[in-house]
C-alpha cells in the first residue's frame, strides 16, 4: 500500500509537475513528531521552540529532492547561526535507501526517518518533496509543494523573514 503511494505520487509529481509545485502562507501549531535520526537518537519538533524549522519531506527516488538536498545545504549553512535547522524527514520505507543517497550528497542537517509514513500522513504529504517552515514559536508558516530550480531563493527569503521576527 505505502509502495502504491509512494508510486502514485511520483507518477503524480511527473504528470503534473506544474501544478503541484506551489508555495503558500498556511498558519496553525506544528503538529508534534518524534523520529529516529541519522545523528543516532531521535529528534522532537516540539523540543526546538526558539529555532525557525525547515521540515522537508524527501524520498531517495525523488529527482528534485535530488536536485534540491544540495541547495537546503547552503541555505542551512548561511542561518544555523541565526536559530535555523532543517528536519529533512525520509520517507522511504528502507532507510538504507536514504543513507545510500546521502553518500553522494553531504549533508550536515538532520536526516529523520519516517519508514512508516507516519508524520508524512500527519502532515497531509501531497507531493514531494514538501517542505513546510516552522516559526520560533512552533507554527507553520509556509508551505511549498515540489521544488522547481529558483525556489531555495524562496526558501532563504522565507528563513531570513521568520528569524527576523
Amino acid at each position: 500500500m505505502k509502495k502504491l503511494m509512494l508510486t502514485g505520487l511520483l507518477a503524480l509529481s511527473m504528470t503534473a509537475f506544474g501544478a503541484l509545485t506551489q508555495a503558500a502562507d498556511i498558519e496553525g501549531a506544528a503538529p508534534d513528531f518524534t523520529l529516529k535520526s541519522s545523528l543516532q537518537k531521535n529528534l522532537r519538533l516540539s523540543e526546538q521552540k526558539g529555532q525557525v524549522v525547515m521540515i522537508n519531506f524527501w524520498a531517495s527516488w525523488c529527482g528534485p529532492c535530488r536536485q534540491e538536498m544540495p541547495l537546503m545545504q547552503e541555505i542551512y549553512d548561511k542561518y544555523k547561526k541565526f536559530g535555523f535547522t532543517i528536519f529533512a524527514v525520509n520517507v522511504d520505507e528502507d532507510p538504507s535507501l536514504a543513507d545510500e543517497f546521502l553518500k553522494d550528497v553531504d549533508v550536515s542537517f538532520p536526516i529523520l526517518y519516517d519508514t512508516k509514513n507516519d508524520v508524512s500522513e500527519l502532515y497531509d504529504v501531497e507531493a514531494m518533496p514538501t517542505s513546510i517552515m516552522i516559526d520560533r514559536d512552533g507554527n507553520m508558516r509556509y508551505l511549498h509543494k515540489g521544488y522547481q530550480p529558483g525556489y531555495e531563493e524562496h526558501y532563504a527569503k522565507e528563513v531570513k523573514k521568520l528569524i527576523r521576527e
